[in-house]
């Protein structure tokens, strides 16, 4: 694996949960949360780099754990596409589904299959600067 530098070629990118929910197996302790995580990472090594794999803390959908990214390629992005957000990715279906998408290109590359599209969640909303709370006390 190389680092990705500020102006490298992105690959197509899952980012994966791993948080306090996602990948925890008293939450889903019917899911093989390690078993998909070294898939994910077996498909990023075996697609010659046009696939990354990454590991996050809580994203943030706690409640539709396990959550996966997937971020465009960075010649996808220029043309305007953006990061699809999965939830409920708890078994190999689901896993299978989101690595085939990726490794045909994923966002913006490849449309979105029907069936993966019932894992599509929405991203969480940005969370407020931390210090605009002390500004609107300060106003008050």
């Amino acid at each position: 694996m190389r680092p990705l530098g500020a102006h490298a070629e992105r690959p197509c990118t899952l980012v994966v949960c791993r948080g306090c929910c996602c990948g925890d197996p008293r939450k889903n302790p019917g899911s093989d949360h390690a078993g998909q995580l070294a898939r994910l990472r077996e498909a990023a090594a075996a697609s010659q780099g046009r696939l990354a794999v990454r590991t996050s803390d809580c994203l943030g959908p706690c409640a539709q754990a396990n959550v996966i990214v997937v971020q465009p390629t960075s010649e996808a992005r220029r043309r305007g596409a953006r990061a699809v957000w999965f939830g409920w990715a708890l078994d190999d279906t689901a896993t299978d589904e989101i690595i085939a998408w990726a490794e045909s290109g994923g966002p913006g590359a490849t449309p979105l299959p029907a069936t993966l599209d019932l894992h599509r969640i929405d991203p969480p909303a940005p969370k407020p600067p931390a210090d605009s709370g002390r500004r609107a006390r300060r106003r008050r």
